[in-house]
This record gives C-alpha cells, structure tokens and sequence, in this order.
C-alpha cells in the first residue's frame, strides 16, 4: 500500500450480487455503510444500487448505439455490468456471462479458460471465470475510486468474501481475481456465513451478550440466488472471555433462489400447455425472469393473490401479440414449500437419482432441490466429543432467499422439530441483519476489528486437508496402485501452528512426481495422521514436481504440516536419521 488505510471495505463478490460496505478507521466503532453502485440500468443511463447484480452482458456490435453502456469512469465501456446486463441478458442468454463465482469453484473446467457465457456460439466473446470475477471486482474498485479520489480501494483495507466451502484452489483464484482487478496486494478472505455474523454483531453491538451466552451454537444458513451454505458457530469460555469459534461447514451446494424461478416457470409452462398454449426456449427464459419477479412480490411483506406474467410472442399466429398467464401465491407456496423446503426427519439426506453414464458438462448442481435434506444431513455429520449431534440454539439467516417470513418460519419449525424429538427446545432466531448487504457490511466491521483489537470469530482452516498415499501392493496388469488419503491438517488448524506425523514414508527423488492433494468440509474428527478412503473427498489440483535427490531414489520422511501467518499450508519431509528437507506448500488462507 502507498500510504495507510483509511477505510476498512468488506467486499461480497457474490454468485447474484455483488455489494461494497466501508467504514472509517479513523474511528473506534464500526459502522459499516453500503456504497451505491454506479451501473447501466438502460441504455444510455446510469443509476446507483446498492446491489451490483453479478452479471455481465457483452452486446452484439450494432446491438447498441454507441455510448449506450458508458459509465462516469468509463466513456467508452462496451460491456455491461449489474442490473441492466441481468434484466436484459435473460432474454438473450448466449451473451449473458452468469455463475462466475460458481464456475470458480468448479474444478472439472479450466478455470482461466475463456469458457463463459457457457455454450456460447463462437462469434460471442468469451471470459474465463476468473476474468469474469476480476470485471465485477473491477467496477467496484472504479465505484469507490470515483466517490473518494483522495482515497482508492488499493491503498484500504480489504476484506473479500467466499463461500465457507470454497476449497484451496478456489480461494487462490478469487485473489487472482482481486489482483487483476486492482485490489490491494494481499486482500484477506473472509468466509460469507462469518461475515453475516459479524454483520449481526456490529448491529447489536455489546448487547449482543443478552442474546446469546456460553454453550449457544448458532446455526448460519446462507441461501442465495445460486448457492446454498451452512455454518455452525459456537460460544465458547477461553480463559475467561467469551468467544466464538466456527466448528463447521456445510458442503458447497449449487441450489438457491434461481432453481426457485425455474421450478416455478415449469409449473406455469405445464398449466399453459394443459390450455393448449406451447412455449418454445427463447419464451421460457422469458417466462423464468417473470417468475423471478413474481416470487420477489408474492413473498414479500403484502403480497397479492396472484401475479401477472406476461410472455413475449413468437411465430406468425403472435405477431404483435403476447402470452398472459399468471402465478397464483397458492401455486408458489406448494412449489416451495413442498419441493424446497419440505418437512423431513432429521436423519434425512438427500437423494441420488441414478446418474446417466454421459452426462453434458456444465456446473455441478445440486441432484435434490430439498434445502430442509441437505442441512439435515450437514446437522447429521457433525457431532461432539462423545459423538452426539450437535443441535443448534440459535439460527441466523443470511442470503436473499431468506427475506421471505414464510421461508423462514418452515425452516425454523423444520429445524425445531429436529430439537424437540431429541428432547431439546427449538432454536430461537437471531434477527436484525439485512438480507442482502449482511456479508459486505460484517467483512469491512472484521477489517476494522482486526485494526482496533475488537471480537473476532476463531475458525483456523476451513476444511481438512490430505495427501496421497500410494500403497505398497503386489504389481498387477492394467490395474493402478491403491490410493489412501492421509490427513495432513484437520479442520480447523490454526494459523502458525504445526503438527508432525507420526508414521514413515518413502519419498520418491530426482524424477517427475506428482503429489495428489484432497479437502474435505465435513470430516471434523479426522486428526493429524489418519488414513480414510479419498472416495468421500474433493481432489484439489495435483503438486507435480522434480525432488533434488539421486534419479530414482526412495529415501525414509517424516511428514511435518504447518500453517504458516501467511495462510500457507506448508509441508515439510524430512529425513529420517539425515538433515535433508523438502517442502511443499500450497495457499489455505480463510479467515
């Protein structure tokens, strides 16, 4: 940085909407403010949001007249980004680049390919995901330039928000991403479901002791347009001060508001075709974006009866004309609530349809829209010391999904049920953050917290970490050696801490080898050391690597893990009876 910050700014680069929330460091209380953000909302007009729709609209060459995308920084912009590029990308989905964040962290893509908008033709140009993340960051970075000259985003201090379940590769990308787009050198990560506790935090301020008290685990659920994810943070006594640790997260699942509108937008095609109306693809899209807006109104705080759909006609019978249908609440209510949100056990999973042996390539979404069965299942992993689940006392709602009361209230009774058939009483709910500006606003109160000395969320390494084991097995034709996962750093490894395993392995030197690296999310109980089947975990991207040593030789190692200041996992093998080391090391930094 070219001087010291003045401003803490919390960024939440999310999969439907980014948002940009400051507060000064000048002062010893932090009141997070949200930045409106300056973005084409037709062309040839610009307005202020604070909410920057993540999407991105590249138009055909004389779609537009020149200057129509042109923004206060930016005279000459040809792309557009926020509201204007979601509204009207939907009706033109091939040069609509969407789910940036959710390609990122896709690891069966090239994720600096030019791959986005998905499946578009060639004479569209393309974006790799995380150029695509960079162009959002970018127009933040220019939003807050253009309101404070005297101050740029470079020189701040900078949080920036991932999901609890992004694994190692993906929060390197998301700081490339940041590097392009002219972030601070080193911007901290923050996980989303912590950041909306700190939202709830800077908003209660010291009262937020009479709410909650030693032994509460509040249960964070984060539902988005695209996205789902769970956290369990608990309160806990160290040495006489209270403090919150995050003793788990969910897996990272690809479902949220937009499965919503499509769900809703079959169930209105199914009624229009019962009436003898069919919609080709082009009016689906079209159909889907009126869902959107139907369920925004109907599950709002006076909603109607209904809400009118109107769909752009097609074909030579419909010149001129359009569709009308409409979505009834009584509709939206059963579609939701039975097919999201469905009262289940609490030993509930979700279910595994029988997969197709090809499959098109494309994002992994979830195979059960059922929210209630995916945290069920996350609530069934996680237990204590003596192997009893884990109830939640609290529960905190984040994401824009969750403004809806009805949705809220299923889940909370959903959840309570779980308590009260284990004997227990139903979590009561924490209130007070907004929906939609939570995650932005509670990373710039964790910049300012970290600067000022003020309460801190504990949470070390978000997932565990493993390394490949080759076993030593009889050589057999056509068929590959037997692979073990051997964790390396458990859920939860602090920053500057170190471990050493126990056992001794034999290290390959002096060829070309490759180190397969595993996360899990889920797996808390694994400790330093223990041997699990990599069937159950994610595989991250392989170290491949020459090793100084003799061609060919195979020398007896202790496996030494550290997680260094820096967020680097760092191994070290060292030989036994000898001096030598090597070292491995890849990024885990998460706060």
């Amino acid at each position: 940085m070219s001087s010291a910050p003045k401003f803490a700014i919390g960024i939440d680069l999310g999969t439907t909407n980014c948002t940009l929330a400051s507060t000064s460091l000048d002062d010893r209380i932090a009141r997070p403010t949200p930045l409106d953000v300056p973005q084409v909302s037709a062309p040839g007009e610009v307005s202020r949001q604070p909410l920057l729709p993540s999407f991105l609209y590249r138009p055909a060459q004389v779609e537009f007249p020149e200057g129509a995308m042109a923004l206060p920084w930016n005279a000459e912009a040809t792309d557009a980004v926020g509201s204007f590029a979601r509204r009207h990308g939907a009706a033109t989905p091939v040069r609509l680049v969407s789910s940036a964040k959710s390609w990122l962290s896709h690891a069966g893509v090239d994720r600096r390919a030019d791959i986005l908008p998905w499946g578009a033709p060639d004479e569209v140009d393309k974006l790799s995901p995380v150029e695509a993340s960079a162009r959002y960051l970018a127009h933040l970075r220019a939003s807050w330039d253009a309101a404070h000259p005297d101050e740029p985003l470079a020189d701040q201090s900078v949080v920036l928000t991932v999901p609890a379940s992004f694994d190692a590769v993906a929060r390197e990308l998301t700081v490339e991403a940041a590097a392009r787009a002219g972030l601070s050198e080193t911007p901290r990560l923050l996980e989303e479901p912590q950041a909306a506790m700190y939202a709830w935090l800077a908003g209660r301020g010291n009262k937020w002791r009479d709410e909650l008290s030693v032994g509460d685990v509040v249960l964070v659920i984060d539902i988005g347009g695209g996205t789902t994810d769970f956290s369990l943070i608990s309160v806990t006594d160290r040495e006489g001060d209270v403090e919150l640790e995050r003793i788990a997260v969910g897996d990272h699942i690809l479902l949220g508001g937009d499965n919503i509108d499509l769900a809703l937008a079959h169930t209105v095609r199914a009624e229009l075709k019962s009436s003898g109306t069919e919609l080709d693809d082009w009016q689906m899209r079209a159909l889907t974006h009126g869902c959107r807006e139907g369920k925004e109104a109907l599950l709002g705080d006076a909603p109607a009866a209904s809400y009118p759909l109107v769909v752009p006609g097609r074909g030579s019978q419909l010149i001129g004309g359009s569709i009308r249908a409409e979505l009834s609440r009584h509709v939206l209510e059963q579609v939701v609530l039975d097919g999201f949100f469905p009262r289940v056990a609490a030993d509930a999973v979700p279910t595994k349809p029988r997969r197709l042996g090809l499959q098109s390539v494309g994002l992994p979404f979830a195979h059960d829209a059922g929210i209630t069965r995916h945290l069920a299942a996350f609530l069934g992993r996680v237990t204590d010391a003596e192997g009893a689940p884990i109830r939640p006392t609290a529960i905190l709602f984040n994401g824009g999904v969750t403004r809806s009361t009805m949705l809220r209230d299923r889940i909370h009774a959903v959840v309570g049920s779980w308590s009260k058939s284990a004997g227990g009483a139903a979590p009561r709910l924490l209130s007070g953050a907004d929906a939609d500006l939570a995650v932005g606003r509670g990373a710039a109160y964790y910049a300012h917290a970290r600067a000022h000395g003020g309460l801190r969320i504990r949470s070390g390494t978000a997932m565990a970490y493993y390394i490949g084991l080759e076993r030593a097995e009889l050589a057999v034709p056509g068929i590959e050696p037997a692979v073990d996962a051997v964790c390396v750093a458990p859920f939860g490894m602090e920053e500057g801490s170190d471990v050493a395993l126990d056992d001794v392995f034999g290290l390959v030197l002096g060829e070309p080898v490759a180190f397969r690296f595993f996360g899990s999310p889920s797996r808390p109980d694994d400790n330093v050391g223990s041997v699990v089947d990599p069937e159950g975990l994610t595989e991250l991207p392989p170290i491949e690597i020459i090793l100084d040593g003799d061609a060919g030789s195979v020398v007896h190692v202790q496996l030494h893990a550290s997680v260094t200041e820096v967020g680097m996992l760092e191994l070290a093998a060292v030989e036994q009876g000898g001096e030598r080391r090597w070292k491995l090391s890849f990024s885990v930094r998460l706060e």
